[in-house]
């Protein structure tokens, strides 16, 4: 018997795979990883093209209650599902290393995810560097350790993916202190969120400036994908209506820019921004 980690893909229940979708037929139990991403349809949905009830299972049950997730797993299937890709988190890889500690045979089936789908910008993927993350700002917590990633990558003339921040299932700060499981409505950060806080840090410009060449990506994937491209301040002064809804990601371009890339990136142009910041760098079409 076998635990199966499935990737479905980045938009509805149609994205899976043949080789996922008999994976799950066959699976006695079948769990929805849902808080490292989100699909654009809902647990019933999933449940009606499976033929299969779908157990959702958020951060607790996969980081705390793993044992429950793996029961019974090397007596029978069991699927878990992952939106994008099953190695898109490093929670996925800590579950397979569970499940080999308890020899429980294991296969992963790949999928699409927002690493692969960033080329729908036109920036070839072998000019990405690092992918970082931008976490929601509070008050009392504005971490920055991304921003020397960003800038590594830009020395290197490579592009950056930025991974935008979602809430889903999360406790206040007070609710955690105090034990109680109440819960925040589910947050998705927004292009013109993570651009002003960006900005909001200190300068850096070796990292990225108000003038940075940017791609941002909704929903990508989908009949409602969104791309629009120009500078960081062209794109901070769109309405968040403007980029569709959400998933977001944003990439930050870097200065080994091919004009191929520059051409392809300019159909989603917001202004004369990305125009005249190719052509800064030597690039016409």
């Amino acid at each position: 018997m076998v635990f199966y980690t499935i990737g479905l893909g980045l938009s509805t229940h149609k994205d899976i795979t043949v080789a996922g979708l008999e994976a799950v037929k066959r699976s006695t139990r079948v769990y929805l990883e849902a808080y490292t991403s989100i699909l654009l349809v809902d647990k019933a949905e999933l449940e009606e093209f499976y033929g299969k009830e779908v157990i959702v299972a958020d951060r607790d049950m996969v980081e705390t209650e793993s044992d429950t997730i793996l029961a019974g797993a090397d007596k029978e299937d069991v699927s878990f599902l992952v939106v994008g890709d099953p190695f898109g988190a490093t929670t996925h890889t800590d579950l397979l290393l569970r499940a080999r500690a308890l020899r429980i045979p294991t296969r992963v089936i790949h999928n699409a995810s927002i690493l692969n789908a960033a080329g729908a910008s036109g920036l070839q993927l072998y000019n990405f560097g690092q992918t970082i993350s931008v976490p929601f700002f509070t008050d009392s917590w504005r971490p920055d350790s991304f921003v020397e990633r960003i800038a590594e990558n830009s020395r290197n003339g490579l592009h950056t993916l930025c991974l935008l921040d979602i809430k889903v299932k999360e406790q206040s700060e007070e609710n955690m202190a105090r034990g109680r499981k109440i819960y925040e409505p589910p947050r998705f950060m927004s292009i013109p969120t993570a651009i002003s806080q960006l900005l909001s840090l200190p300068p850096n410009p070796s990292a990225y400036t108000p003038r940075t060449l940017a791609v941002s990506l909704s929903r990508v994937g989908s009949e409602q994908q969104v791309i629009r491209s120009g500078t960081l301040e062209e794109l901070s002064q769109l309405a968040e209506d403007d980029f569709g809804p959400p998933l977001h990601s944003l990439v930050l371009v870097g200065g080994r820019l091919h004009e191929l890339e520059a051409e392809y990136a300019a159909a989603f142009a917001v202004g004369e921004g990305w125009k005249s910041g190719c052509e800064e760098r030597g690039i016409r079409w």
